[in-house]
């Protein structure tokens, strides 16, 4: 997939859809099974990877947050699903990011839950430290101002006792004042330390090993969002096979992005030097502009009267 350039905001997807999908009238919210691709808008950057399941008849989003790539080269976007429930996510053929589907996805309710017939006892104790009753306030504490007079001010020259009243210095703050008082912390002889809630099964919990199953996959879709015209797609690959995957991309990708890269370096660097003549002639111009302007003010005042 390649963005154009300088994108504002855009997305491009894959969706694998079900064969019952009616492809003539395909749109945003048509079903489908799985929606896979970079979104590049605003703050946002990231990789989505949403799957429906059924048992909960919702779209389900990844709970991480996968960076995709933004610049204007092509870039390779694979999304591996495992039978063991695990994935992995890889951009240009470097792993991104991988994980269980279990964990990063709310396919099901948690495995265990807060015991609801346990709650923290009263008398628990998790307060880890507390004031030291031995600790007292020097009795002159107080007798340190938080603010006095600055010893660097001088009475204005023209200050008037009669009209402006007694003159009396600024204050600033007191670099002998240490605040207000606060007893030591001691450790507490009583923290029990933090108090954990005990769990027990969930009892709506039921495992699913087929969660990465899809038995009917008939349709693929491009979904693509964007403000600015330009992003292309191709070479999509689909496969049980890791292997051959990895042989597609090597073989599409891998063995024509030195160049790619390499073109686009010279023809970014030409349109820069372009810019930069276009600079420079303009600037010339106006300097030249500049300088007849001038000559003429000395023409026009050039000449005495008789």
């Amino acid at each position: 997939m390649k963005f154009p350039q300088n994108i504002d905001c855009g997305g491009g997807y894959l969706k694998l859809a079900p064969s019952t999908i009616d492809q003539a009238h395909f749109g945003g919210d048509s079903p489908y099974n799985i929606m896979f691709g970079p979104d590049v808008c605003g703050h946002t950057k990231k990789v989505h990877v949403i799957f429906h399941y059924p048992k909960k008849g919702e779209n389900l989003l990844i709970k991480k947050e996968i960076k995709p790539e933004t610049d204007q080269l092509t870039h390779v976007y694979t999304l591996i699903v495992h039978p063991d429930n695990t994935y992995e996510v890889r951009v240009d053929g470097s792993k991104r990011e991988s994980g269980s589907l279990t964990a990063d996805w709310d396919f099901l309710p948690p495995a265990k839950i807060k015991d609801p017939s346990v709650s923290k006892p009263t008398d628990w104790v998790d307060e880890a430290t507390i004031d030291d009753p031995t600790d007292h306030k020097p009795a002159d504490y107080d007798k340190v101002p938080k603010s006095i007079p600055d010893p660097e001010a001088e009475k204005p020259s023209d200050w008037d006792d009669e009209v402006d009243g007694e003159w009396e210095a600024p204050l600033i703050e007191n670099p002998e004042y240490k605040g207000e008082w606060k007893p030591k912390r001691i450790p507490n002889p009583a923290y029990k330390g933090p108090w954990v809630h005990p769990e027990i099964p969930n009892p709506e919990y039921v495992e699913d090993p087929n969660l990465y199953r899809y038995s009917d996959i008939g349709a693929i879709a491009v979904d693509i969002w964007q403000v600015k015209s330009g992003t292309i797609f191709d070479n999509i690959f689909i496969s049980d096979s890791i292997t051959e995957a990895e042989a597609f991309l090597a073989e599409t990708y891998t063995k024509g992005k030195d160049a790619e890269k390499a073109l686009f370096d010279s023809i970014q660097k030409a349109k820069k030097e372009e810019e930069e003549a276009a600079r420079k002639k303009a600037d010339e111009a106006r300097k030249a502009a500049e300088e007849d302007a001038d000559d003429d003010e000395d023409d026009d005042g050039g000449h005495d009267d008789l």
